[in-house]
């Protein structure tokens, strides 16, 4: 029954690999012997060094447990994603992975899952849904505790300079993905009640480094270099981006104005060193070994936790960034 079901599997595989076209990439299977655990993953792009890091950690994490892993990235498309998840459960998988491209409307899709009684874990990003047995597990950031550090390091900030107003921009993520949400909120929460800080423009970067160059020419625009005192961006490639526009203008990063970002990329790591960047708060993608811990547990028929968070750090100019063990990703 085994082999018949991954000779199946195979079928699919191909199968999609046609359908699929240019429009995404074709399903993918790390190799494993037959009887192995399939695992269904569905990524939600390619977008940043983060994801792609991250989508590294899935497939050499699958390869160490020996699971076979159907992955398909939807490229920022949540109908590509619903429709790899259905494929996921037409091919009968083991588990299903996947990181949300935005928070609601998964419901039909995992009730499908939920009835074929397959378990769905989510990974880096959650859902919003009214009923919380649709998933299993998450595994991820505390992107809520993330906006926290980085409200923390600015009052730390402003406070070693003597500064009594602030005038803040916020390069956020893509809008109603938990991060964006959280990363949002948690900021908002710590800096909201003090006045020294004031937040003149919150834009949307979708996460990308081409897209934070256009934010920070337009905030630039709209407010000019000298209206802006401070760039919290939510991820380190939008970050990236708006140093190349900054730079451009004749703004010194991290100087003339102060730069919050949050992953940890190895450029971005660099920049902190150069002193373009202020405060790097660490997000790492490294989920897949986490991920994969869970599966086998499900597998195995055992009781796993709900919600798992890595540990993770803040990197700032209060540091010592000498250390050769900051390197980033």
């Amino acid at each position: 029954m085994r082999m018949k079901r991954i000779a199946c599997l195979m079928f699919a595989l191909i199968l999609l690999s046609v359908l699929s076209g240019c429009a995404r990439e074709p399903a993918q299977e790390v190799s494993a012997s037959p009887g192995s655990v399939v695992v269904g993953f569905s990524q939600l792009g390619a977008e940043s060094s983060w994801r792609i890091a991250n989508t590294a950690s899935m497939v050499n994490a699958a390869d160490s447990y020996g699971f076979a892993l159907m992955m398909e990235n939807a490229n920022q498309k949540q109908e590509l994603q619903i429709k790899s998840i259905r494929s996921f459960i037409a091919s009968r998988v083991d588990v299903i992975v996947f990181s949300p491209i935005v928070e609601t409307n998964w419901d039909n899709v995992l009730r499908e899952a939920r009835q074929a009684g397959i378990p769905v874990i989510l990974m880096d990003r959650m859902i919003e849904t009214a009923d919380d047995s649709l998933y299993t597990a998450y595994v991820g950031a505390d992107f809520y505790a993330e906006g926290r550090k980085a409200g923390e390091y600015l009052i730390r900030k402003a406070d070693a300079l003597g500064a009594d107003h602030l005038n803040i921009v916020e390069i956020s993520g893509t809008i109603d993905s938990t991060p964006m949400r959280d990363r949002q909120r948690g900021f908002m929460d710590v800096i909201g009640t003090d006045p020294r800080f004031n937040v003149i423009a919150s834009i949307s970067g979708d996460f990308l480094r081409s897209k934070g160059e256009e934010c920070m020419a337009d905030l630039l625009a709209r407010f000019g270099p000298e209206g802006i005192d401070v760039v919290y961006s939510h991820n380190d490639s939008m970050t990236l981006g708006a140093l190349d526009v900054m730079e451009q203008a004749g703004v010194r990063p991290g100087k003339d104005i102060l730069v919050i970002s949050v992953d940890g990329e190895a450029d971005a790591v660099r920049a902190l060193k150069d002193g373009r960047i202020n405060c790097i708060v660490q997000c790492t993608p490294a989920l897949g070994g986490s991920v994969m811990s869970l599966v086998q547990g499900l597998v195995s028929n055992r009781s796993i936790p709900r919600v798992s968070h890595p540990v993770e750090a803040v990197f700032s100019d209060f540091d010592d960034l000498t250390d050769p063990a900051l390197e980033g990703f």
